[in-house]
């Protein structure tokens, strides 16, 4: 122990002096060495109960300033010889600030009491409490042992003391404030607390001590400055009382859109920071100086202020947590994050021991050559040139990253470019020319000249802030040349032009498209490919963000961790229903676009695909069942035992990107209530995913597939569901259950069961295994052939009046998608018994190998009809994706009807071939 001490007095002139001193006293001392210390370890330190009760302030002054002492020096210690890390340095210094204020605020708080009474509120006459909101490093448990406490004073409601000396509670709560910052903040012979600054408050030095929450809400959404914003992030109410704090500064700090903006704004404010150091002559400013402590701590915190509204995730106080959650999420990658917290953590510890040496807030590295020479060892380095150059490296990898993420716009590089295409949008040019030069571009000329005239005219651009204004007319150029890159030019800048009319209210989106023009050409490109795409992004511009996701373009789809994402994502709106169902429409959104992309880059099949959108469907219905059950009023159990099961194509895994969720609800519970309860559920789920939100809609639900249709129980038992199956259901109820699957299901505790036990892989849903047991029982029933060949055959042709089987409806038609989907119905409900490897729910086109390879089929028959089903949903998807023309009724496509016709003919007998 003795030897830990020695060590670290080497490099502290404050431990040194307080050890020669006497004033750390060994049996004290040593103890609190060997742990990390607690607030339970603070509150043993001294009798603080007596001491508030006795009302002596002077000795609370004593005691916390001992305390701090011993704190420090423990800390010094433990740093020094390696046996902390920087999070329990760091963690230990903010724990005993908010101890320190919370004793103070007790003692300041009681004595005014005393003095004046309860300070009451105006309105609701209960009792009033101030809270303290520690900002900068003490709100994100990143105090320095020798930082200042920058902290903001709230109370609840305004109002009056009700005590014999009235007083208002704006001045009841100023005279606490007072005493709570003399008793940290006044240097005795004790020394110091904390230096206590007030400057981030409201109107800074000039504005009131405390204020109401209501002051403080007017204050952010009228005057609250972009610095405010990052100040706020950071933000932390350290008090216990209850308060609406977090509530109100949330939606000031982290916007509802995509805050591009913050770009621009980070750059000034740093511009500002840079050219003061430059004044004041601190390069050597391993906090301010470039790639100091700042640049890593900006660059966590403008992520924050750019997403943090749409993800609640990233809603953090700390850097190296916000950092690592970047990171998880994808915003930055692996190595950026390593190169960061490795930085980060290195010039942190340098910063402390420059603050060991004698308890001063510097950052300033030590002319001093005795001093840099412990500085070097105490970092663990042989001297100081070495020192220098790891911390060099360190500075120089910061900054670089730093200038990348904040460097101007890749336009400002292209000057020529800019001037080159500016002609398309000056208000005043030569009409003649500019008509000229769409022509020579490739462009409808007239048409774009008009639809740019309406556009410069329209209601939209003339009333266009200050703000966004020159941003639209810096991006339009752009937006035209990227236009023109593309093989239909007219028709993408018509798209791409009705996209910037749409967002022209949100400057950030303006920003963010003058900030990546990579993302805009990017932007062009699938707007060109689709006009599905183009709407999608029209209706969730907010997917603009997507487009630089090193994600984009990765098909490596981690379902687990996505689910494990959107989990958290949830937890963190603390049960806010809207803000939840907004989380779970983002989530879908950002895939679905992502999944697009991918698309239009052919980097899926049709299959695969459908797969993907399958599992991104079964994602979000698990997610939602949990947390529509705990917003469930007057329910019977918080054990639910209910079940989602997907008919159709969620079913059958054949999704497409505006595909209907069928869904049916079954539970196992004996309650006498429980009917009527699951009812309640399903209407509150259904809701949660068909209903538009301002963030968008997310499915359309279909649930007429339950027994007995729209006449039919919301949700039913199991033994229901199974009486019914094999005494009230029709045929074709019979052919919808063999696409059936099971979903998910709540399970015991309200836990989610997904499918094959995901997330809990040892985990099988009883419902499920219910569930796959009717199923089975049913398909595999020994059925009358013919009678049932009859039956398919019958409903087939009951859809011709509403569904005439043309031969340019590849679904409809004669030999088409429905006449496929019926022979593979019909070859499970006729042989699965005897060939159960039908049942498993495969697609139609394994099924349809499975049955040849049963020798159900022809092998050349079932070959060709899988390779027409495969070209006719291939055909479905590019009529919504890619723009495609009506099917082109030629000898290809009358081929495929022709093939699937003839195993039609071969599955239904002659009847059928007769029909052919």
């Amino acid at each position: 122990m003795q030897t830990l001490i020695d060590t670290a007095r080497r490099h502290s002139l404050y431990l040194a002096r307080h050890l020669d001193n006497g004033n750390l006293k060994p049996e004290i001392f040593r103890p609190m060495l060997e742990k990390k210390l607690e607030t339970a370890d603070f509150q043993a330190f001294a009798d603080w109960e007596t001491i508030l009760a006795d009302e002596n302030e002077d000795e609370l002054a004593r005691q916390l300033r001992l305390l701090r002492r011993y704190v420090v020096a423990q800390i010094i210690v433990r740093d020094i010889n390696r046996i902390s890390d920087l999070a329990e340095v760091t963690r230990t210094i903010t724990l005993f600030a908010d101890f320190a204020v919370n004793t103070a605020l007790a003692f300041a708080d009681a004595y005014y009491r005393g003095m004046y009474g309860t300070p009451l509120g105006r309105y609701t006459r209960a009792p009033q409490h101030l809270s303290v909101v520690a900002m900068g490093k003490a709100g994100g448990y990143e105090l320095n042992v020798s930082s200042d406490l920058d902290l903001i004073f709230v109370y609840g409601e305004a109002g009056e003391t009700d005590g014999r000396r009235e007083r208002s509670n704006q001045e009841f709560f100023t005279k606490v404030g007072q005493k709570l910052i003399a008793l940290l903040n006044d240097i005795t012979a004790d020394g110091q607390v904390f230096r206590v600054d007030m400057r981030l408050r409201p109107d800074g030095d000039s504005g009131a001590l405390v204020l109401s929450e209501t002051a403080l809400e007017q204050y952010l959404v009228q005057h609250g400055r972009e610095w405010e914003r990052y100040a706020w992030c950071k933000g932390r109410v350290v008090t216990p009382s209850e308060n609406d704090i977090t509530a109100l500064v949330r939606p000031f700090v982290f916007r509802k859109y995509l805050d591009f903006g913050a770009y621009e704004a980070m750059r000034r404010l740093h511009g500002q920071i840079r050219a003061e150091m430059g004044r004041k002559g601190m390069a050597d400013n391993i906090k301010l100086g470039a790639g100091g402590i700042r640049e890593v701590e900006f660059i966590a915190q403008i992520f924050q202020m750019i997403r943090g509204g749409q993800n609640r995730a990233l809603q953090l106080k700390g850097t190296q947590e916000t950092l690592l959650k970047l990171g998880e999420t994808g915003i930055l990658d692996t190595e950026t994050v390593r190169t960061l917290l490795a930085a980060y953590r290195f010039l942190r510890d340098v910063e402390h021991r420059l603050q060991y040496w004698d308890d001063q807030q510097t950052q300033n590295l030590p002319e001093n050559p005795e001093q840099r020479q412990l500085l070097a060892e105490s970092m663990g380095f042989g001297d100081y040139a070495a020192f220098s150059d790891g911390l060099n490296a360190h500075r120089g990898k910061v900054d670089k990253l730093f200038n990348e993420l904040l460097a101007e716009s890749e336009e400002s590089a292209r000057p020529s470019e800019n001037r080159e295409w500016a002609w398309i949008w000056q208000e005043n040019g030569d009409a003649e020319e500019r008509f000229d030069r769409l022509a020579a571009r490739g462009f409808d000329a007239a048409a774009v000249a008009a639809r740019l005239d309406r556009l410069r005219s329209g209601h939209k651009y003339r009333h266009l802030s200050a703000h966004a204004l020159p941003r639209f007319d810096a991006v339009m150029p752009a937006l035209a040349q990227a236009a023109a890159a593309q093989p239909n030019p007219t028709a993408t800048l018509m798209r791409l032009t009705d996209f910037l009319e749409n967002i022209s209210r949100r400057s950030a989106y303006l920003a963010f498209l003058n900030e990546h023009p990579r993302a805009l050409e990017r932007l062009a490109a699938v707007m060109s490919q689709s006009s599905w795409a183009a709407g999608y992004l029209t209706r969730y511009p907010i997917l603009l963000d997507e487009l630089i996701s090193t994600q984009l373009l990765d098909t490596g789809f981690d379902w687990p961790k996505l689910a494990a994402e959107l989990s958290d994502g949830l937890d963190a709106c603390s049960g806010d229903t809207e803000a939840q169902m907004d989380v779970l429409r983002h989530f879908q959104h950002a895939q679905v676009f992502r999944l697009a992309v991918q698309d239009l880059e052919g980097l899926w099949t049709v299959e695969a695909l459908s797969d993907q959108l399958s599992a991104l469907a079964d994602t979000l219905i698990a997610a939602a069942m949990p947390r529509v059950w705990a917003d469930m009023p007057k329910k019977h159990t918080d054990s639910p035992n209910i079940a989602v099961i997907g008919y159709g194509k969620l079913g059958g895994k054949e999704l497409g990107y505006a595909s209907d969720l069928d869904l049916v609800f079954l539970f196992d519970d004996p309650h006498p209530d429980a009917p009527d309860i699951y009812a309640r559920f399903v209407r509150r789920l259904n809701n949660w995913l068909s209903a538009a939100t301002g963030a968008g809609t997310l499915y359309d639900t279909d649930l007429r597939l339950r027994p007995n249709g729209d006449s039919g129980f919301l949700a039913h038992s199991i033994a229901a569901f199974q009486k019914y199956q094999h005494e009230n259901a029709w045929t074709w109820e019979h052919q919808s259950l063999t696409r059936a699957r099971f979903i998910c299901g709540l399970a015991d505790g309200g836990t989610c069961l997904r499918e094959h036990g995901f997330p809990n892989q040892n985990g099988v849903h009883p419902i499920q295994t219910a569930f796959d047991r009717i199923r089975t029982d049913i398909l595999t029933q020994t059925r009358d052939r013919p009678a049932l060949a009859r039956d398919i055959t019958d409903m087939r042709e009951k859809m011709f009046p509403t569904h005439p089987p043309l031969d340019s409806n590849v679904k409809y038609a004669r030999g088409g998608v429905v006449d496929v989907e019926f022979i593979v119905q019909y070859l499970i409900l006729a042989h699965s018994g005897e060939h159960p490897q039908l049942l498993d729910n495969y697609g139609n086109i394994a099924l349809l190998s499975i049955a040849a390879g049963c020798g159900l089929i022809d092998s050349y028959l079932a070959g060709q009809s899988r390779t027409a089903y495969r070209f006719y949903r291939q055909h479905q998807h590019n009529t919504k994706l890619r723009d495609a023309e009506k099917v082109n009724v030629d000898d290809e496509l009358l081929a495929y009807y022709r093939s699937v016709r003839k195993l039609w003919a071969q599955v239904f007998g002659e009847e059928a071939r007769q029909a052919v």
